[in-house]
């Protein structure tokens, strides 16, 4: 029998067996990600330095013990800050998803995580730009160089489709389809969507894939839309450092992202009318409860409505 003093090494070396073996689930039949993995995998080493502590073996985990763990996560203890809301989220959902893998290989009888909450807290409202910072921002490539035309076409094709940054840099020749104005957008999981594409955007593409692209690419057979200045395709962090570099010029680098525009797209789109369903179709977003955070800043749509139906408020607004 194990002494107290094993114990805690114990219950790590256990852990560590199940963790491999859920991770080897999660790739080989969920075909789950490598970052994804890794941060499971963490998730989990976090989750066993916090086992081993206790001297509780993993598999004699009790519903006490996980809310211990989460309300640890949730205020910071030692030298760990309090995890995030979005990072709180994504370690407990961890948890369910191992447990539930036990409990579905039958290592496991009943699964602990069943009545595993989250505590609740206010969502992070996005960053967006006014349609006059947009503006402002889309003008910034000047000039007629073959970078200035790919930074022009880069930032109105994020703007005009919603298009997340790994979508941006992955984007290829074949998937756009200027003639019918529309984008076949790779999300995640490699899963297709098709957002249409604004004149705006589909004259600056015109402009960079007939003038600047080919200055680029050279010889080279390279499918990606976006290039660097080597010819090669574009890296998230170059397409940081453009949208960082106009954001400055602008005015707005404290405020600018390569998300911010696709933020600022859904915004737009529904203060212009757009129903919510439409919108989550052109995001991507498997769950429309994603979507729905865009909805707060739709006050102002609803605000300009009024005051400019209603016959009381129109004689008092003016």
């Amino acid at each position: 029998m194990a002494t107290v003093a094993n114990a805690p090494a114990n219950a790590a070396r256990h852990l560590t067996e199940l963790t491999l073996d859920f991770l080897a689930y999660l790739e080989l039949e969920r075909g789950l990600s490598r970052n994804t993995l890794e941060a499971y995998r963490s998730d989990l080493q976090q989750f066993g330095e916090f086992l081993s502590r206790r001297t509780v073996d993993p598999l004699a985990v009790a519903p006490g013990d996980l809310r211990a763990y989460v309300s640890e996560l949730a205020n910071g203890s030692g030298h760990r800050a309090a995890a995030a809301p979005a990072t709180l989220q994504r370690k407990i959902a961890c948890l369910r998803s191992f447990y539930r893998h036990l409990r579905r290989e039958q290592i496991l009888e009943s699964d602990p995580t069943s009545e595993l909450r989250a505590p609740r807290s206010r969502a992070t409202l996005p960053k967006v730009l006014s349609r006059d910072e947009v503006a402002h921002l889309l003008a910034q490539p000047r000039g007629s160089s073959p970078t200035a035309l790919r930074d022009r076409a880069l930032l109105e094709t994020m703007y005009a489709c919603g298009l997340r940054a790994s979508e941006a840099i992955a984007l290829e020749l074949g998937q756009l389809d200027l003639q019918s104005g529309i984008v076949r957008a790779r999300g995640k999981g490699s899963k297709e969507r098709i957002v249409p594409v604004g004149s705006k955007a589909i004259q600056a593409l015109r402009a960079y894939l007939d003038k600047g692209r080919p200055r680029l690419v050279g010889l080279r057979e390279e499918p990606r839309v976006f290039l660097n200045a080597r010819g090669g395709g574009l890296s998230r962090q170059g397409l940081y450092k453009i949208v960082q570099r106009h954001a400055r010029t602008a005015g707005l680098a404290r405020r600018m992202s390569p998300h911010t525009l696709r933020h600022t797209f859904a915004t737009h789109l529904l203060a212009g009318g757009c129903d919510l369903r439409s919108l989550q179709e052109m995001l991507g977003h498997a769950d429309i409860g994603t979507t729905q955070v865009y909805t707060h800043l739709s006050a102002d749509r609803l605000r300009d409505v009024y005051f400019s139906a209603h016959p009381r408020a129109q004689i008092e607004h003016s």
